[in-house]
């Protein structure tokens, strides 16, 4: 029996037998796709600068980490990566269509239709907000704060060179939120690590850019990838190394210890590393090195959760 949408066909940048495509009910893949449950690295990315940012401003309080705090933000994070990318394919979903790597997505392979698209991301921004009131004032009104940008988001490709710039004040929101969960304001190491998360993002969406150049630069979607050029190694490099270095401010003006530190220059370890082995060419280790953002992230985190258990013991 012929599968005409695709609905058995698992996605190019799918992890191979993932749990989806392997288990989901069929009538449920398309809808799980569109949250991109089955590609688990948006949500690691959206809820790191969550998890860096409430670890760090405990270890300042003198406090353990909220784990319930950490849970929450990695349900939010799921619930809003997957609001995050259903609103982007309704919006782009004539633009996925010419290209080859998002064609066989849900919407523009004809899986489900913009309104039934419409009404599961809804239902994924009600749980977010279910989420977000579990907070205090202030982080629930800094958490709203965040929409305008998520809204703008999918039409920076069409009028902006950088839109990995815009992406970054999204997905580096958590930066800000985790420090105000803990004090009920925004401090300057919580601004600092939300600028080191912004450039960090635009760094690694920039790795990931590079397998999609080729369809980009015909259909006209605009990209830092497409901007830096020959340069993407110089560029990838020049935002890590900013990242690192607003990083370095937010440890030292949250008073960090030696482990928050090792953990910082692990982190930036990782990121030199993938810097180096950047191959414009190459769109499957541009994947690679693109997910490996995840491991960089939770070796920072690890450093500043024991950085803050010591404090606090």
């Amino acid at each position: 029996m012929t599968d005409p949408t695709g609905i058995d066909r698992p996605l190019p940048d799918a992890i191979p037998g993932n749990w989806l495509d392997t288990y989901a009910p069929r009538a449920w893949r398309p809808y799980l796709r569109l949250a991109r449950l089955e590609r688990p690295i948006g949500f690691w990315l959206l809820l790191l600068p969550c998890w860096w940012s409430a670890a760090l401003a405990a270890g300042a309080a003198g406090q353990y980490p909220n784990v319930w705090h950490l849970l929450l933000f990695f349900i939010g994070a799921v619930a809003m990566r997957g609001a995050g990318t259903a609103y982007n394919d309704i919006v782009d979903r004539d633009l996925d269509a010419q290209v080859a790597r998002t064609r066989h997505r849900p919407l523009p392979a004809g899986q489900v239709t913009a309104r039934q698209a419409a009404v599961f991301l809804l239902a994924l921004c009600l749980l977010g907000l279910l989420v977000l009131l579990q907070f205090n004032r202030e982080t629930i009104w800094l958490g709203f704060g965040s929409l305008a940008i998520v809204a703008a988001y999918p039409f920076m490709k069409r009028i902006t060179s950088m839109p990995q710039l815009v992406l970054g004040f999204a997905f580096a929101w958590g930066g800000l939120m985790g420090w105000s969960a803990v004090f009920g304001q925004v401090d300057a190491p919580a601004y600092l690590l939300y600028a080191a998360a912004v450039i960090w993002t635009v760094g690694y969406d920039t790795i990931y850019a590079l397998q999609d150049i080729e369809d980009d630069s015909v259909v006209g979607i605009k990209s830092s990838a497409r901007l830096f050029g020959s340069r993407v190694r110089a560029g990838v490099g020049g935002c890590y190394a900013i990242a690192v270095l607003l990083l370095a401010g937010a440890l030292a003006t949250a008073h960090a210890g030696i482990t928050g530190w090792l953990g910082g220059a692990v982190f930036a370890a990782h990121l030199a590393w993938q810097v180096k082995s950047i191959d414009p060419g190459n769109g499957q280790l541009a994947l690679t090195l693109f997910k490996s953002n995840r491991d960089a992230g939770l070796l920072l985190f690890a450093g500043l959760v024991v950085d803050a258990v010591l404090r606090a013991s």
